[in-house]
């Protein structure tokens, strides 16, 4: 579609978003009093086609979930910046009734499409006045272009356990130190060891020593199925800045976010940034052999929440490579 007519399809479809808008009563009952608590407004957003190059119609759904009836709703859309959107603000006219949504039409212009993984994010915001009486709400849409990585096990990128016979593959903390897989063993992490922290059951990853094995955080979005209450990280740190947030994306298209840390894997306190303590390993493997026997060497557990009504789809990991994750898994 060439600039002219794409700029005459956004001025009649804003010359028509008036029309737009649909509203529809749930109940015709009377007002509710004025006392019951209120709901949230429930503002959400249709799939977005990014075949692109395209012009892509998008529908904005707002629902008055409050106890008053809601008044002066104007909706606003947006997606990644640069992408243009018609009409700017649509606005509707009268009052929502009580448990009525009213639905705006807005069109995007898709540009072509990027090669590999990619999140696209959409966002709606709704103001009035009434409903719920919190003057504004908003929903989001991610969008998938790609695949995410199949499993954590694809995203392995750091040698942190070695075998005490040859430590030289190890650099957990960047200067060449690891766990000590004959350690680590003995306080029950074997390769493909169960390990059940924070109501979880995870698994330790079954490579072998020597080899790729965690994750050092920058990120990566790994396919994760399952429903439950949280999801659960094994790990550590390197440096006591070893926090981040991890983005839970479920099949529905909405998403949520979390932040979490691990201790340091040495010396920090071992509740630091709210983690739990899984397993203690004596001494590290140095570049030269084992070492620093009688000092702790620790893997941690740390949590964020899930919607527990949604199907999870798969996990952006936090943009800190001191966040090192060896395993997760969701909690019931």
């Amino acid at each position: 579609m060439n600039v002219t007519r794409w700029a005459r399809s956004l001025r009649t479809v804003a010359a028509a978003a008036s029309l737009a808008f649909v509203a529809t009563t749930a109940a015709t009952a009377a007002e509710p009093p004025a006392d019951p608590p209120a709901a949230r407004t429930e503002v959400s957003v249709s799939p977005v086609d990014l075949d692109g190059p395209a012009i892509s119609t998008v529908t904005v759904r707002v629902k008055n979930a409050g106890p008053q009836r809601m008044r002066s709703l104007r909706v606003t859309f947006a997606g990644p910046v640069g992408w243009a959107v018609q009409p700017s603000v649509a606005a509707v006219s009268g009052s929502l009734a009580v448990g009525a949504f009213a639905r705006a039409e807005f069109r995007i212009r898709v540009p072509e499409q990027r090669p590999g993984f990619v999140l696209r994010t959409f966002t709606a915001r709704a103001t009035y006045s009434g409903g719920d009486g919190a003057g504004s709400a908003a929903g989001t849409r991610t969008e998938v272009v790609g695949n995410p990585l199949p499993d954590l096990a694809a995203a392995y990128d750091n040698v942190g356990v070695t075998d005490e016979s040859d430590t030289t593959p190890g650099n957990y903390d960047g200067d060449g130190n690891s766990f000590s897989a004959q350690k680590l063993a003995a306080v029950g992490l074997t390769p493909g060891a169960t390990v059940r922290a924070l109501g979880a059951e995870l698994t330790w990853p079954a490579a072998e020593p020597g080899t790729p094995g965690n994750v050092s955080s920058a990120g990566q979005a790994i396919t994760l199925g399952g429903r439950g209450s949280r999801l659960v990280f094994l790990g550590s740190g390197v440096g006591s800045a070893a926090t981040g947030t991890a983005t839970v994306h479920y099949t529905d298209g909405t998403s949520s976010r979390g932040r979490f840390g691990f201790p340091n894997w040495s010396f920090d306190p071992a509740g630091l940034h709210g983690a739990t303590l899984v397993a203690s390993a004596d001494g590290r493997n140095r570049p030269d052999g084992y070492g620093n026997a009688g000092i702790a060497y620790r893997i941690f557990a740390h949590s964020v929440p899930l919607d527990a009504s949604k199907q999870v789809a798969f996990v952006v990991l936090p943009s800190n490579g001191n966040v090192h994750v060896f395993a997760m898994a969701v909690a019931p």
